[in-house]
């Protein structure tokens, strides 16, 4: 694309962008004739998918701003058409709540019914009000643990889970064809739901989760800057437990984020003030939210003082058995991804209940199929309730984990027990599963491409003295998983590697599991483990041309 070309499609841009930041934004490339940004902005778009659109705030068609926003609503209206019901949830991201006024704005003005919340709450409450209110779509402009300069908007359908193919591509489709945006008819005629509408509902529904019976924790929280911690504090209090200490710097929402480099839990250094307030006042438990209260961290604490984070497939694992031991029936189902742990699937049959394997995203959990009591991903994401009784959410939810995870805590409390007694109970009974993520970072999409490329004409015959005994390209479809790109090999010894881009960052993601028979100590067998991962890793990158 020429620089005379680029220039006049950001022109075109220009003349419709309703908003005076952005605006001013193009206005001085244009004059600079900076063709550098003009490209970064102009030559690509930032596609709507199965996670919605998320991307930088700014001006131009490969960012997040209000003419991509109005778009994308303008393309959901068409595939719903007039007389549809859609919900509308926004976090305290830069400029959400502008994106949701647009897209109700967009939305009514196309002959829809819209709902919009008149608060800063957690995704889960969007993902619980499209079903409790019956609606056929809902949005939530959120980009979850995105870094602060990044906005989202995810889209959930009638089910109150979010989209899948091919409803993706129908609206990506209908995006594509909508015209300018400074001519779509707008409204302004929707409805406002307050706490009481929506947040106490979603409050009685967490009710009816299997948590157990709440007892005398002292509990260490931080949202990270987001919208948790009110609606936690109460759900905690319905819950009859004591209230949290949250920390301090890190209660308010605050779009900027400024105790944390990345606002993810999983993050190195994002739970540093949890821990140390932790320390400070002897907690028995760390709970953290991301900031849209989506997922959940949790940190128990050491034998010899201290606490130490888990990994999200080590609450997966606790609250999985958990959930079993407050649920009954014969057609109970319990579902994992194919990144996490294989653990569950030794629980599923220890207590003779279903366990499904998914594709990476809670939209393919909640997909997994009737009898849904407990969900989970590695990346700290868990669905905690059954569908007999009405799941509240078709979603991970960070809030009900929380609920879940503290009833299961304080259980073992009251044994004398913690968190990790219950793990080393669990490496005893099934094997130690130890699981750990290798991630690169890029600057350029393209080198995960090459990496990619790279591994699948080259694969490994061994890693780290393990024989790789299986090679599979899931973006030919395996196990009757719809294809993804991705690979899967199986080591010896029941060991595991996925491989997979990200599907919200710029990230290469490797998911790496290894196995090990307790036969004495749980302590020699973790130490054994992590060598062998750490093995894993070195041998992993080398494969992939990647530091």
């Amino acid at each position: 694309m020429t620089t005379d070309d680029l220039v006049l499609i950001a022109r075109e841009w220009l003349a419709q962008d309703p908003d005076p930041l952005t605006r001013a934004e193009l206005a001085d490339i244009l004059d600079r004739r900076d063709t550098a940004a003009l490209a970064d902005r102009f030559c690509g778009k930032l596609e709507f998918g199965t996670a919605g659109l998320r991307g930088e705030l700014g001006a131009g068609r490969n960012r997040m701003n209000r003419v991509t926003v109005m778009r994308a609503a303008a393309g959901l209206a068409r595939v719903l058409g007039p007389g549809g019901h859609v919900v509308v949830g926004f976090d305290a991201r830069h400029m959400s709540d502008v994106f949701a006024a647009d897209t109700a704005a967009v939305l009514t003005g196309a002959g829809l019914r819209v709902s919009v919340m008149d608060g800063r709450w957690p995704t889960p409450v969007l993902a619980f009000a499209v079903r409790h209110l019956g609606a056929d779509a809902g949005v939530m402009v959120t980009a979850s643990h995105n870094p602060p300069r990044d906005n989202g908007y995810k889209v959930y359908w009638g089910d109150g889970a979010q989209i899948v193919p091919p409803i993706d591509r129908e609206i990506s489709q209908a995006i594509d064809a909508v015209g300018r945006v400074d001519e779509l008819p707008l409204g302004d005629g929707w409805e406002t739901l307050d706490h009481d509408a929506i947040v106490v509902p979603y409050l009685e529904a967490l009710a009816a989760l299997p948590v157990g019976a709440a007892g005398e924790l002292v509990i260490s929280y931080t949202p990270l800057h987001g919208v948790g911690y009110g609606v936690l504090a109460e759900a905690f209090e319905r819950a009859g437990f004591a209230a949290p200490r949250v920390v301090d710097r890190q209660a308010e929402p605050d779009p900027d984020f400024p105790t944390v480099a990345f606002p993810n839990p999983e993050e190195p250094g994002a739970m540093d003030l949890a821990l140390g307030l932790a320390a400070s006042i002897g907690a028995d438990l760390v709970l953290a939210n991301d900031p849209d209260a989506d997922r959940c961290a949790v940190g128990t604490p050491l034998p010899e003082g201290g606490h130490r984070m888990l990994t999200g497939d080590e609450v997966g694992g606790l609250l999985a058995e958990h959930v079993l031991r407050h649920t009954s029936g014969d057609d109970r189902l319990v579902a994992t991804t194919i990144v996490s742990s294989s653990l569950l699937a030794k629980i599923a049959a220890a207590y003779g209940v279903r366990q499904a394997e998914t594709l990476t995203g809670f939209k393919w959990i909640m997909k997994a199929g009737p009898g849904l009591v407990f969900g989970y991903e590695e990346a700290l994401g868990y669905s905690v309730g059954s569908d007999r009784e009405g799941l509240p959410v078709h979603d991970k939810d960070g809030i009900g984990a929380a609920l879940a995870v503290a009833g299961l805590a304080a259980e073992a409390k009251r044994s004398g027990r913690t968190l990790l007694d219950l793990l080393d109970d669990q490496a005893r009974r099934y094997g130690l599963h130890a699981t750990a993520q290798l991630s690169f970072r890029v600057s350029d999409l393209a080198e995960i491409g090459r990496a990619m490329t790279r591994l699948r004409a080259e694969p490994p015959a061994e890693l780290a003295g393990r024989v790789v005994e299986s090679a599979e390209d899931l973006a030919e479809g395996v196990a009757g998983l719809p294809p993804t790109d991705g690979l899967r090999y199986r080591l010896s010894g029941g060991a595991r590697v996925v491989v997979r881009p990200s599907g919200t960052e710029p990230k290469l993601k490797c998911y790496l599991e290894i196995v090990i028979p307790v036969e004495d100590s749980v302590a020699g067998a973790r130490a054994r483990a992590a060598e062998d991962l750490e093995a894993l890793k070195k041998d992993l990158a080398a494969a992939l041309g990647l530091h």
